[in-house]
């Protein structure tokens, strides 16, 4: 909603200064630049402003250059599409680049119609202030009217991988600790960890978008003068363990689904159970993760040091109960050597975690 009333505003007072003050012919360039022009963070608006004011200015300076030379025939118009078709797709312009098209066949309309040469030149012209008009006025209501802070877009990510790590260990650690492995619970298993990539990527896209709200954002400065945090650099090595940590999940699932249930069965009951015991700690540490909030960050952050010491323990036994039992830990075709290895690496992610938390506070 609060995009829609910005959007509005910015292309309401573009309209006016082209229509009723400066009275142009084709006032519907400024507004439509300004509306064009206005994205979730700042830096995207300039950004996007920056692409569409090239991308249209180039277009007009091809429609004048082509025009004065060759006239304003249908062949000329053929040319001005190839040519404007093929500049857009410059890389430089990004999502704008058809705009060049777009605003070559916008200014070839006003060309042709124009009577006099000083018409065409002044009338091409008005199209690049137009738009110059409308990019500055969609830049500056962005900056000014509650310029968006993505914080909350930043905890999402970490939110959205947390609860998807906890859901999958949460469903393990029973299975395990009742030493109910068959081949359809370990499948599942590997499939759900392989299915996170979407997530992935989601959540990396979210903390991005974060990151870029910060740039050019006045807001920021007023954070500085409270003392609020004022980067996601925190935010960002937790979520990058959450992703390596999911990856090791996904290794320990493989293993386990790789697991030819014809082979005979060891004694391995006891060091089942010591590792569900792990997952479940684990768990904990993912449901603080999944509700992950600034506000609340210092409390946190002291709450997952606690829960770190006791999945460590968790990890010792397990390495410990591996020993005891005599389990061939050396041996690809069993899963207990890659169980072990994947419980000391998720250890070190969630207590990588539990530092940077402790630094952002």
């Amino acid at each position: 909603m609060l995009l829609i009333f910005k959007s509005t505003l910015a292309a309401t007072l573009a309209w006016f200064l082209s229509y009723d003050v400066l009275n142009t012919p084709s006032p519907a360039f400024a507004p439509f630049s300004a509306v064009l022009i206005m994205q979730v963070t700042v830096y995207r608006s300039l950004l996007q402003a920056l692409r569409y004011l090239a991308a249209v200015t180039v277009g007009v300076s091809m429609v004048a250059g082509v025009g004065f030379m060759i006239g304003s025939d249908l062949l000329t118009f053929v040319l001005v599409a190839v040519v404007g078709l093929t500049i857009g797709r410059w890389p430089a312009l990004g999502s704008q680049g058809s705009q060049v098209a777009t605003g070559a066949f916008f200014a070839f309309s006003t060309y042709a119609l124009a009577s006099t040469d000083s018409q065409k030149i002044t009338q091409l012209g008005q199209i690049i202030l137009l738009v110059l008009i409308g990019c500055g006025i969609g830049v500056i209501v962005n900056l000014t009217v509650a310029p968006p802070m993505r914080y909350r877009s930043a905890e999402y990510g970490l939110h959205t991988l947390a609860a998807a790590l906890g859901d999958l260990v949460s469903d393990m650690y029973p299975v395990l600790r009742d030493n109910e492995i068959d081949a359809d619970h370990c499948g599942q298993w590997h499939s759900r960890a392989e299915q996170t990539g979407g997530m992935i990527t989601q959540a990396r896209d979210s903390f991005r978008t974060a990151e870029e709200s910060l740039y050019y954002n006045p807001r920021l400065l007023l954070r500085r003068r409270r003392g609020g945090a004022v980067s996601f650099e925190g935010y960002g090595a937790v979520l990058e363990a959450l992703v390596r940590a999911l990856y090791q999940v996904s290794s320990l699932t493989r293993s386990l689904d790789q697991w030819t249930e014809q082979e005979a069965r060891l004694d391995d009951g006891a060091f089942f159970r010591s590792y569900a015991d792990f997952l479940e700690s684990v768990s904990k540490i993912t449901d603080v993760l999944a509700e992950l909030d600034e506000d609340s960050l210092t409390e946190q952050s002291r709450r997952l040091d606690g829960l770190a010491d006791d999945a460590q323990e968790r990890v010792r036994e397990v390495s410990e109960e591996a020993a005891r039992s005599g389990l061939p830990l050396a041996d690809p075709t069993r899963p207990y050597g890659v169980l072990v290895v994947e419980a000391n690496r998720l250890m070190e992610e969630f207590r990588h975690t539990c530092d940077v938390l402790r630094d952002t506070c």
